[in-house]
């Protein structure tokens, strides 16, 4: 691999031009598909095998009129203080709301709270369900501003109107939070490299990988459905990994240019491709094998979600070993900035005294309060994530002063706080001969149960032998209460059949959320052993070893934990909410700890493989153990601290951002990159070698065997580069 990825960096560095011009027609190629080719996209979830999913299969087969997949909005109505929606005056009002929201274009029907029964006990708040014929990523900008005129036009006349569901549900947009982390990752480049022109090479082929993985992901919209969500969290990995992998493989041309004055520039790319790019192409490899792995849960929008994220990375990780070595070539010696002098060093010392230095030294006088201080930071952190509740965003984690919120909170009040999550029971009468009767008892049974606020009649289809209960729980959505009566519905589903021949499913929002969320949950501890897994295998490859590979795969369980445990602090318990814009407190977005076990997974073997390869180079070249330990701190520490930084400062740019679920999942990404780079691999990982000290490295002799040799660091490379510059010396015609 080594020798392959150094052929390959000098290739690109001497045909640089047909490099760029390649890479410049990819690009242009994908933004014009991506321009000609584009479909709309989803914000729906489906989860197949589901008793949710199944029952709305049997609603869109047999009962048309009930198909959910249009768009829906939920209009609320509140009289004036004192006054009463019965009276004739406000009536009027709210009958010409309901008027012009009939003809608002693609509406199919609006309900009038007055017949349908959707009035509140007090008679101060009212319920209007407006359906669409189309779904909602069909509706237009020009569709939401005529139904949010309806509702304006209401204000206007005394009323309180407010709107809810998913019509008002627009495409998330990508804000400011790409350009907040391209600042920031602008700075850290500047002050790591000293060279403008350095610092500008990561972001250009960041941008390109962007461009061409965004480009592809927005045209494959065209033949197949996407979430709203993916191309935001494409670019949110894509542009973190892309310009982490800039700098690692920059880092090094740098460095063999900086160590040895008289080395070529051509060799310099070589050797630096072939060493740091195969770290790279590692890394990648991983971050994409973790992220296909998400299509294993059977959720079709997380398979989506991570494979489009995974085609990003992959993309990020062709730019910087073809792109990159190009752009060196055009810039030559300039990179190296005026800081730096190309000179050969005396020693493998570093010139004075740095932080690089004082902290792994620091480590190994102390290495085993390093380990117990660092370790127990981490698990206090975690401890939240005992509490993890998963679920699905909705109206009620909007913020306060959103028309979306204020809906929620007004049939709260109005209603009960169950009224704003109905659970939707669809019947399958055809197994009995007098449906209508056989649904009065399955609607009585049903509102025996404990959190049942009230059944609404059943209503059945134009052939009768399909029925719609609407069932409103006396709790929250999210509450435990109701995920119980669901629980409690399907459970009684048996002794509903044998004792009226119905056949019953659970469906609508909240059902759907509950299934979600269970069968993330449920794949999460599997995911996070396959994952392990993975790693420990993957390490042992690498560093021919067992021990570091079992402690670098513990600390990245212990990353995980803590990652979670501050999120759950954060979102769900609302600790520092009001600093980073949390509005409302709720459950984690489900498929939130599986998408960051999968990214975290290849960063963390990412800042693994660069930090500790260094290290067993060291010792490898004659060096004992613990100084093999600080001086390769001090080599990779700048370049991870660097990387880092940039990763923190891209994902923490998302949380600026209005969208809860992007928010959290920058947040998440951005606590897990600080807690694995510089808790896990630059406090534990030292603390560890220096206390296994040559243990550290021991592999059993027929294991030692029967391994292939992978040879990330290109010590084989090093070792023919040479054993041929030692025949020029003595042959220079040997060229």
């Amino acid at each position: 691999m080594a020798l392959f990825l150094y052929r390959l960096g000098q290739m690109t560095f001497r045909h640089r031009r047909l490099a760029v011009g390649l890479w410049f027609l990819i690009l242009v190629g994908a933004s014009l598909a991506a321009a000609t080719l584009k479909g709309p996209t989803s914000t729906s979830f489906s989860i197949p095998g589901t008793e949710a999913q199944q029952a709305i299969d049997t609603l869109q087969a047999r009962f048309p009129a009930a198909d959910a997949t249009g768009a829906s909005a939920r209009v609320v109505f509140a009289a004036p203080a004192g006054g009463s929606l019965a009276d004739p005056a406000t009536a009027s009002k709210v009958g010409d709301v309901l008027a012009a929201l009939r003809a608002t274009p693609k509406v199919a029907f609006v309900s009038d709270p007055f017949k349908s029964g959707t009035v509140s006990p007090d008679g101060r708040v009212a319920l209007a369900q407006v359906t669409y014929s189309v779904s909602d990523t069909e509706l237009t900008d020009a569709d939401r501003q005529a139904l949010l005129a309806a509702a304006a036009a209401g204000r206007a006349s005394g009323l309180t109107v407010e709107i809810g569901g998913d019509a008002l549900q627009a495409i998330p947009e990508q804000t400011a939070s790409e350009a907040v982390g391209i600042a920031i990752a602008a700075v850290v480049l500047l002050i790591t490299f000293g060279s403008f022109i350095a610092a500008g090479l990561p972001l250009l082929t960041a941008l390109v990988g962007i461009g061409t993985g965004v480009g592809l992901i927005t045209a494959a919209t065209g033949f197949v459905s996407l979430s709203a969500t993916t191309s935001i969290l494409a670019v949110m990995i894509g542009l973190a990994v892309s310009i982490d992998y800039a700098l690692f493989i920059l880092s090094r041309f740098r460095s063999e240019l900086a160590d040895d004055a008289d080395l070529d520039p051509l060799e310099a790319i070589g050797r630096a491709v072939g060493t740091a790019g195969s770290a790279v192409f590692f890394a990648g490899l991983t971050v994409v094998i973790a992220l296909t792995g998400l299509s294993l849960v059977g959720i079709p929008l997380l398979t989506e979600m991570g494979v489009a994220a995974a085609v990003t990375v992959a993309v990020a990780v062709l730019v910087a070993l073809t792109l990159l070595p190009a752009l060196i070539g055009f810039a030559g010696l300039r990179v190296l900035g005026r800081r730096i002098e190309r000179r050969v060093k005396s020693s493998g010392e570093p010139p004075r005294r740095t932080v690089w230095l004082r902290w792994p030294t620091f480590i190994s006088r102390r290495p085993l309060l390093v380990l117990v201080g660092a370790v127990t930071l981490l698990v206090v952190i975690a401890l939240p994530a005992l509490d993890l509740r998963l679920g699905l965003p909705d109206d009620g984690v909007a913020g306060p002063s959103t028309t979306q919120r204020k809906a929620y909170d007004l049939l709260a009040a109005g209603f009960g706080p169950g009224f704003n999550g109905p659970l939707t029971v669809v019947l399958d009468a055809s197994g009995t001969t007098n449906a209508k009767t056989a649904a009065q008892e399955v609607a009585s049974d049903i509102g025996k149960l404990d959190d049942v606020l009230m059944v609404a009649p059943a209503v059945f289809n134009a052939a009768g032998d399909t029925a719609i209960l609407n069932v409103i729980p006396k709790s929250a959505p999210s509450s435990a209460q109701t995920v119980g009566l669901v629980s409690a519905i399907r459970a009684a589903a048996p002794a509903i059949k044998t004792q009226t021949g119905i056949t019953i499913g659970v469906t609508g929002q909240t059902a759907i959320t509950i299934d979600i969320s269970r069968k993330l949950g449920d794949a999460l501890l599997p995911y996070l052993l396959v994952v392990v897994g993975l790693a420990f295998l993957v390490l042992t490859l690498v560093f021919r070893s067992l021990l570091v590979p079992l402690t670098a795969t513990l600390g990245f369980l212990l990353s995980v934990l803590a990652t979670l445990g501050a999120v759950v602090a954060v979102f769900q318990w609302g600790w520092f909410g009001g600093v980073l814009g949390v509005e409302q407190p709720s459950a984690i977005v489900s498929m939130l700890p599986l998408f960051m076990i999968g990214v975290v997974f290849g960063l963390a073997m990412d800042y693994q493989v660069f930090l500790v390869t260094r290290m067993r180079e060291e010792h490898v070249h004659g060096l004992e153990a613990v100084r093999a330990v600080i001086l390769g701190f001090t080599h990779g520490a700048p370049v991870v601290t660097a990387a880092a930084t940039i990763m923190i400062g891209v994902f923490g740019g998302f949380v600026l951002g209005a969208d809860a679920f992007i928010k959290s999942i920058g947040f998440a990404f951005a606590a897990a990159v600080f807690f694995d780079a510089f808790v896990v691999r630059m406090t534990i990982m030292p603390a560890v070698l220096v206390l296994l000290r040559e243990r550290a490295w021991w592999l059993p002799a027929w294991l030692d065997r029967a391994l292939p040799n992978m040879d990330v660091e290109g010590a084989n490379l090093e070792h023919r580069v040479a054993t041929r510059e030692a025949a020029l010396a003595e042959d220079p015609a040997t060229m």
